[in-house]
């Protein structure tokens, strides 16, 4: 990784698991002119994962300015399957951001004060606005990134068609799940399938997103509607093969499984070793900003927890862990919906909700190099709403070492 831009940047792989000395957070800080070589072993199921900056206090710009890109994961199982496959043809990668442009077409920096951060009125599709598809195949695979730093949106086709849902964050979903829309709060992912007929023209929009009992909902961009992508299918279509029924696998003991749980009902124990309470309020998580050289919690390696989280706010936040992946055990004691239930590495967090979050960490321990856990929206993140975590064999962590330049706390 080269930096060319005259000021410190970072690199993270969201949603990879690897040691955390790679991981590309605040602590793996690329200086101007410099460079950072990451090395290590991808050993996780098939997925859409994806890559942005992470320099502490600057991500939000950062990735708004463009910095972001997939990272996309085969496995044997899932190239062996009859899911569309050809990349760019059949198999489209998303990326989805919002921009506010000037008079000049310029990127507008201002988010007005906004409380989550900048909403911008013009939507891009891999860099493209009014961006448009050909599609030549019967059936299409999205796979839909949400690349803003603050917006949701509530992917569904214009004319109510549903879409199949075969994947999340951390890869295939055991079925597909016929849904009429995808939530997607910042940094999730979702693949999606759709069905089209010769020479029909399809709108995939954005709709008014249900963001829980927020107040003030046109604030945060809960009224808004518009169109994302037009799919313009040609007049003949070649053959695609029917979804398979299985996607994938049961759960092994490579991933968390909610099977560990005795009962999702919120006044049952879970049967998980640890339970951490998180909770976001403010710019704050558990009233402590975010500190470079301060180890929040300290998790033992290849450990199962169960991590409760809520939003006390009446604003969005969402919540995202580095290194691992999670499944969503509860919502209020509820079971998650079928959309819900797979692997995940973020999630929305609906005000005044708590979420049951079962997970499995990995098996690099490192007491003296950290992982983050944070809101993805952006703005929230910048402004101290993160804390940090080591996985460690039972040893005392060690002392963090802060990026040369680097302040301690929030910007």
């Amino acid at each position: 990784m080269r930096n060319t831009l005259p000021e410190p940047t970072t690199v993270h792989w969201h949603g990879m698991h690897l040691p955390a000395q790679m991981d590309g957070g605040p602590h793996q800080e690329i200086p101007a002119g410099g460079q950072w070589r990451p090395t290590w072993q991808i050993d996780q199921p098939a997925a859409t994962l994806w890559y942005h900056p992470h320099p502490h206090g600057r991500t939000e710009d950062h990735v708004y300015r463009g910095l972001a890109g997939m990272f996309l994961l085969d496995d044997q199982a899932a190239a062996g399957s009859a899911l569309p496959h050809q990349y760019g043809v059949d198999d489209l990668p998303l990326i989805v951001q919002d921009k506010q442009l000037d008079d000049d077409d310029e990127l507008d920096l201002d988010s007005d004060g906004n409380e989550v951060g900048l909403l911008g009125d013009t939507v891009m599709v891999n860099g493209t606005v009014a961006a448009v598809q050909e599609v030549t195949t019967e059936k299409v695979r999205l796979r839909l990134l949400n690349g803003s730093t603050a917006r949701t949106y509530d992917f569904g086709l214009a004319d109510q068609r549903p879409l199949d849902l075969i994947a999340t964050d951390g890869g295939l979903l055991p079925k597909p799940v016929p849904v009429p829309r995808v939530l997607l709060s910042p940094g999730e992912r979702a693949d999606v399938v759709i069905s089209l007929i010769p020479g029909e023209d399809v709108m995939l929009r954005s709709f008014a997103p249900d963001l829980g009992h927020i107040a003030a909902p046109f604030a945060f961009g809960a009224n808004d509607s518009f169109d994302v992508l037009r799919l313009r299918a040609a007049t003949r279509l070649a053959r695609s093969a029917d979804l398979p029924g299985v996607l994938a696998e049961p759960s092994t003991e490579a991933e968390p499984s909610t099977e560990a749980l005795p009962s999702t009902k919120a006044e049952t124990v879970p049967a998980a070793p640890v339970t951490r309470e998180f909770e976001l309020r403010g710019r704050r998580i558990n009233d402590r900003r975010m500190d470079l050289g301060r180890v929040d919690e300290v998790v033992p390696a290849g450990a199962t927890e169960i991590w409760q989280v809520v939003n006390r706010n009446r604003y969005p936040h969402n919540f995202h862990v580095h290194g691992a992946q999670f499944r969503i055990a509860s919502i209020d004691g509820n079971p998650p919906t079928p959309a819900l239930a797979g692997l995940k590495d973020t999630v929305y967090l609906r005000p005044r909700e708590a979420y049951q979050l079962l997970i499995r960490f990995g098996n690099y321990p490192d007491p003296a190099h950290p992982y983050m856990y944070h809101c993805h929206l952006l703005l929230h993140e910048d402004k101290g709403m993160m804390g940090q975590f080591v996985l460690t064999d039972g040893s005392v962590p060690a002392e963090i070492s802060v990026p040369p330049g680097t302040h301690r706390g929030a910007h």
